[in-house]
C-alpha cells in the first residue's frame, strides 16, 4: 500500500548558543543536499554580515517556512528584515534569549500588525 506524504517545510533558528542548542535537541536540525544547515549558531565573534548573509540564504530556500532569530539578533538585522518583501513565507518570529528579554516594541511582526488595525476595530 502506498502512502502520499507531502514535502515537509523545516523551521530555521539564528540565535545564540543556548537558542540553537534547545531547537536542535527538539529536532529541528537539518541539512539539505548542499549540506546547508537550516540554522546558525551567533556568538560574540560571528559579524553581522555572517548574521545578514544567513539570513538571506533561508529567506531564498523553498525548505524553509519558518525562521526563528533572538530578537538581540534580528536587531542587528533590522534594517533587513523590515525591508524584506511582502510575502508571508518564510514567517520571522522573534524570540527571547536567555540574557535578554523580549520587547514587544521591538518586534517587525507586531508593528505591522499594529499597523493594519485601528482603535475602532477592537470594539
Amino acid at each position: 500500500m502506498a502512502v502520499a506524504s507531502a514535502q515537509g517545510k523545516l523551521i530555521a533558528v539564528i540565535g545564540d548558543e543556548d537558542t540553537c542548542v534547545g531547537f536542535l535537541l527538539g529536532g529541528i536540525g537539518e541539512y539539505n543536499k548542499k549540506r546547508d544547515p537550516n540554522f546558525l549558531v551567533v556568538d560574540k565573534n560571528t559579524s553581522v554580515q555572517d548574521i545578514e548573509e544567513t539570513y538571506k540564504r533561508f529567506v531564498k530556500r523553498d525548505d524553509i517556512d519558518i525562521i526563528l532569530i533572538n530578537q538581540n539578533i534580528a536587531e542587528q538585522i533590522r534594517h533587513i528584515i523590515d525591508s524584506g518583501n511582502d510575502n508571508p513565507l518564510p514567517a520571522v518570529l522573534e524570540i527571547p534569549s536567555k540574557d535578554h528579554p523580549y520587547d514587544p516594541a521591538k518586534d517587525s511582526v507586531l508593528r505591522r500588525a499594529k499597523g493594519m488595525y485601528s482603535a475602532d476595530d477592537i470594539h
